[in-house]
């Protein structure tokens, strides 16, 4: 295959990997900072000089343009752009969503994809809008699967040709996608069409979207999220499976005199002070930087240090399985962000199937950390623990002589035996003082315990303030107040 993409560690759905492309290859996750031909704010080569392996430019951009057509014909892509990594060229899809049409057919722009050599090619597939109906969305859809066909017929199942995921706002749909796209065998599958939801902050839409796609892509397959330009949503789609992202963002902003951070944007006249470590910031000071001449070229370049900066984050998130830390971090800065934090949330039955067993820690921040993937497994796995006919969890961790058998209990996972004190996730978990919320998660692991040893008798010792919550979920159950 002419792309292939091998998973190294995960962390939730969120993978460290490597792609490969021909013979280059890219750390992924990964930025592909957005060039325009007409408009290099920092140009490909300066991008190259930060560590950037990949680029994408819009191969109809190429095609329409006189100043830059014949060259790309006659020299090549890389040359011209003078950048030697990977280059990956849209098709004319977004013109098409702009404008309704483009004046090339999907057989042309791929053949130009290919003679100006570029490394990964789009299909001129249909970006339905969110907010088109179900007729248009599935009349279009299916256009966007016979020009992929189309596309593997004229030039192979192994030409570097991505596979684009469609299927508007319509869950079913993106899944039907996702299912076709990986029975033609692709194995970077861009998801398409979601810069919209993104523009109006729908982030729970977004992550109905993506994860209905992801149910159906092969879990080989890199996934693209088209259009995912700032960094203060990395962390969530990453953690929903995505791989690449492609970013004009830090080009737009500039010009319109905004300053990227993780946590949101700012207009440049708004800030009192430069809040970042990078190079343009700690060599200019404010009033330096709003007033330069070069002004919207020195915010283009930060706004790409805290976009790479981010991407590394993430990573090394990934790398240590703290990526639920991050991703709550993150989505705090915005309530959309964080209404799309708790939509996945609402997921974890799907994602615990790629989440990793063992990490470096669990933080509790807050109720959300009730509802993540490594409580839900802990809960599922309690049914193994083998137990005598007379149980007791102890909340206060003192042990009884008459008991067959003693578990303590540590919320928001439950009881557990003292055999797993220093395992994860028990042990290496750091949580406040305790809750009504995450005494509750932790009494539903209790509950899932009896229920799966129903010849077993349990007794609870605890503290009298914690009885009422005890009564709620596990109704009448022996319960004693008889702190050691």
């Amino acid at each position: 295959m002419a792309i292939a993409f091998e998973s190294l560690y995960s962390d939730i759905a969120g993978r460290c990997g490597k792609l490969t492309v021909g013979k280059k290859t890219i750390k992924t996750p990964a930025l592909l900072p957005v060039i325009n031909p007409h408009l290099q704010l920092v140009t490909p080569k300066e991008i190259r000089s930060m560590g950037v392996e990949a680029i994408i430019t819009n191969a109809y951009i190429f095609s329409q343009s006189n100043q830059y057509r014949e060259c790309a014909l006659t020299d090549g892509l890389h040359k011209v752009l003078d950048f030697d990594g990977v280059i990956m060229t849209d098709s004319g899809s977004f013109q098409l969503s702009v404008y309704g049409q483009v004046s090339v057919t999907n057989t042309e722009t791929l053949s130009f994809q290919r003679a100006i050599g570029s490394d990964i090619w789009v299909p001129l597939d249909i970006p339905t809008s969110p907010a088109s109906d179900r007729e248009t969305t599935e009349r279009e859809l299916v256009i966007t699967l016979q020009r992929l066909a189309e596309a593997q017929e004229i030039f192979g199942r192994d030409a570097p040709i991505a596979g684009p995921v469609q299927g508007g706002s319509f869950t079913d749909l993106r899944e039907r996608a996702g299912r076709e796209v990986t029975d033609l065998g692709f194995s970077f599958c861009p998801i398409g069409a979601v810069v919209p939801l993104m523009e109006s902050y729908r982030y729970r839409d977004l992550v109905s979207v993506v994860m209905a796609a992801k149910r159906t892509l092969s879990p080989s397959a890199c996934v693209h999220l088209f259009g995912a330009g700032h960094p203060s949503m990395f962390a969530l789609a990453t953690a929903m499976g995505c791989d690449l992202f492609d970013s004009a963002a830090y080009a737009l902003y500039a010009k319109e005199g905004r300053y990227l951070t993780t946590h949101g944007s700012y207009k440049i006249d708004e800030l009192s002070d430069l809040p970042c470590a990078c190079k343009v910031c700690r060599t200019h000071t404010i009033e330096e930087l709003r007033t330069s001449p070069d002004r919207d070229r020195l915010l283009a370049l930060h706004n790409l240090y805290v976009t790479l900066a981010e991407i590394s984050r993430i990573r090394q998130a990934i790398f240590d399985g703290t990526l639920w830390e991050l991703v709550d971090e993150r989505c705090r800065g915005h309530p959309q962000l964080l209404a799309g934090y708790r939509s996945l949330l609402n997921m974890t039955t799907s994602l615990e199937k790629n989440d990793r067993v063992s990490k470096r820690r669990f933080f509790y921040r807050g109720d959300e950390s009730c509802r993540r993937t490594e409580v839900f497994r802990y809960q599922q796995m309690l049914s193994r623990l083998v137990i005598g006919e007379k149980v007791l969890i102890a909340f206060d961790g003192g042990t009884r002589d008459e008991f067959s058998d003693t578990l303590f209990f540590k919320p928001p996972f439950g009881p557990y035996p003292k055999e797993l004190r220093e395992t994860f996730p028990v042990g290496p978990s750091e949580i406040p003082d305790w809750d009504d919320t995450m005494v509750m998660t932790g009494c539903q692991g209790i509950k899932m315990l009896m229920k799966s040893h129903p010849d077993s008798h349990f007794v609870i010792s605890c503290k009298p303030c914690w009885e009422p919550i005890i009564r709620r979920i596990l109704g009448d159950v022996e319960v004693r107040n008889d702190q050691v």
